[in-house]
């Protein structure tokens, strides 16, 4: 017998085929992966569209001529107002600039007594034991998720009585029992996912339970005191509702009350209205863009149940 001849049983490999039974499947799997990321790929460039375009057309009309406005839109804008006719009209025959004082006030204070109790609450709640634990955690998410509107008239009653209603004070108690409720909830989440153990080392080490607290603590739930920080702000800064109820001197209003007032009844100016809108979105664009690494790390661990 020829010893080079082929055996019997042997088959030669059809072309097109491969010898190795598993490339087909992984040039497959391949082919199924390459498909899956350019999907999400066109599905996140979509919603980024979809999310970028109100702001895109807010700037954009901002810095159109007013005689743009009210003509066929285009994408594109054919010509810009050099003069930006709507931010100065805005700025010089409008109390914009007193508007934002006070939002700016109204936000500062919501921030930091939301900052200062969230705190403090949190930790109390998730180191010592409380009797109630998971109710008070359940009701502060329960508080947290009714409407601005169905506590904004029993709390003017309130204030009414107070004799605080139409001032600024009222409007920041206001915002503070929509942003305390959602504070207690995220740095609780994250104070219950942080190691006990790192205080206790600091307090073998000489340090008293306050000084763990401040020396251990804080600087590890920065990502948390910022993403509280940043919701709170947030929801002070664009506020509506509770602006509409509970001010009503002119001197008081802030920014989103006060620009509701430059769309009348009769005369619909939307390039100072637009200009406005851009004006009030700038502070939260900067404060995302310096903060967004600590916003996420806290959505993150703050997202961790206990």
């Amino acid at each position: 017998m020829n010893a080079s001849a082929r055996p019997s049983d042997a088959r030669p490999v059809p072309r097109g085929t491969s010898a190795v039974p598993g490339r087909d499947a992984a040039s497959g799997t391949r082919r199924h992966s390459a498909a899956g990321r350019l999907g999400l790929f066109v599905g996140v460039c979509l919603m980024g569209i979809w999310s970028f375009f109100p702001i895109y057309w807010m700037i954009v009309s901002s810095l159109r001529p007013e005689r743009d406005l009210f003509r066929t839109p285009a994408l594109i804008p054919e010509t810009l107002d050099p003069h930006l006719t709507s931010y100065r009209n805005l700025l010089w025959l409008t109390d914009y600039p007193r508007q934002f004082l006070n939002s700016l006030i109204v936000a500062g204070a919501v921030v930091a007594i939301t900052l200062v109790v969230s705190v403090i609450v949190s930790y109390v709640i998730s180191r010592y034991r409380v009797r109630g634990k998971s109710m008070i955690i359940g009701g502060m998410l329960y508080a947290y998720m009714f409407p601005p509107m169905l506590l904004a008239i029993p709390l003017l009653s309130i204030f009414a009585k107070w004799d605080i209603a139409d001032s600024l004070l009222s409007l920041i108690i206001a915002h503070c029992t929509m942003t305390i409720p959602l504070g207690v909830w995220l740095l609780w989440g994250f104070f219950k996912a942080m190691p006990m153990h790192l205080e206790e080392a600091a307090m073998v080490d000489g340090c008293t339970r306050a000084g763990a607290f401040f020396r251990v603590v804080l600087p590890l739930s920065l990502p948390g005191i910022v993403t509280v920080a940043i919701f709170s702000f947030l929801l002070s800064w664009t506020d509506y509702v509770f602006a509409l109820v509970m001010i009503s001197s002119d001197s008081l209003k802030t920014l989103p009350l006060g620009l509701a007032s430059i769309l009348g009844s009769f005369d619909a100016r939307w390039g100072e209205l637009m200009a406005g809108a851009t004006l009030i979105t700038l502070p939260l664009l900067v404060i995302f863009i310096l903060l967004s690494r600590y916003f996420i790390q806290g959505l993150a661990a703050g997202a961790v149940k206990g």
